[in-house]
């Protein structure tokens, strides 16, 4: 038996990366997936590969949220999960960061999960009870240089997450976070990142000296969206090999 047999979920950002890896699990444990993403290649790529539903989304945009969610219960019947993944990172310092930049990654990040979320509680009061995951980072809970409107989102990302648990607990939806540290992703490997930061210094500065791999991440959001998770809410899972042990938040 699979750890979500039987149940139908909706992934964002899931054409590759992070969200390719929470893909990928979650039909091994049984899951029905839909996932999406603005990138159409790789998400018809990944759809032709795993047998997973693809469908384009831009999270910041409430139609394609529509389209997604009634796309899901259109073909499956109902919505019993949502992964809020898709995020964006701009590694710029706010004397250098343009409005638009940071306004950018705000309506990707924070602005798409707080969409994401108010687009499932129709569906998933429907279907009687309902997990909520979103990806939120260790930036959520520490600010770093050049990270001022990814830290900001996902510090929001954390308030959204704590007041929609309170909100939709009477109709038996959960909502928690998961906050990665270093992960082996393409977004992580940005250029613009490694030019600034002293990879070295980085990884000496870690418990577990070493990035993470994306399932290592997927593992705990699978948990989370399974009913093993039952008693959890508006709680914040860290997966950072110890990144935060000593960071004093």
């Amino acid at each position: 038996m699979g750890l979500l047999d039987g149940k139908v979920a909706l992934i964002t950002g899931g054409a590759r990366g992070m969200g390719e890896a929470h893909v990928r699990l979650f039909l091994e444990e049984g899951a029905q997936v839909v996932f999406g993403d603005v990138l159409d290649d790789e998400g018809k790529a990944l759809a032709e590969a795993t047998g997973a539903l693809f469908v384009h989304q831009d999270v910041t945009g409430p139609e394609d949220w529509q389209r997604a969610v009634g796309t899901t219960v259109e073909t499956y019947g109902k919505l019993d999960i949502l992964v809020n993944n898709a995020g964006i990172l701009k590694f710029r310092r706010i004397a250098d960061m343009t409005l638009d930049e940071y306004s950018r990654v705000l309506d990707v990040n924070l602005k798409g999960t707080w969409l994401g979320v108010k687009s499932v509680i129709e569906p998933m009061k429907a279907a009687g009870r309902g997990s909520i995951v979103n990806i939120s980072s260790v930036e959520g809970f520490i600010g770093a240089e050049g990270m001022s409107a990814y830290a900001a989102s996902k510090f929001g990302v954390r308030g959204v997450t704590k007041a929609a648990a309170r909100e939709l607990a009477r109709f038996k939806i959960r909502v928690n976070s998961v906050h990665p540290g270093a992960i082996n992703t393409s977004m992580v490997m940005d250029p613009e990142i490694a030019a600034e930061v002293d990879g070295e210094a980085f990884l000496k500065s870690m418990v577990i000296k070493r990035f993470a791999k994306p399932v290592e991440v997927s593992n705990v959001v699978a948990f989370l969206a399974s009913d093993r998770a039952s008693y959890c809410t508006g709680s914040e899972f860290t997966v950072d090999g110890g990144m935060l042990t000593g960071a004093g938040y």
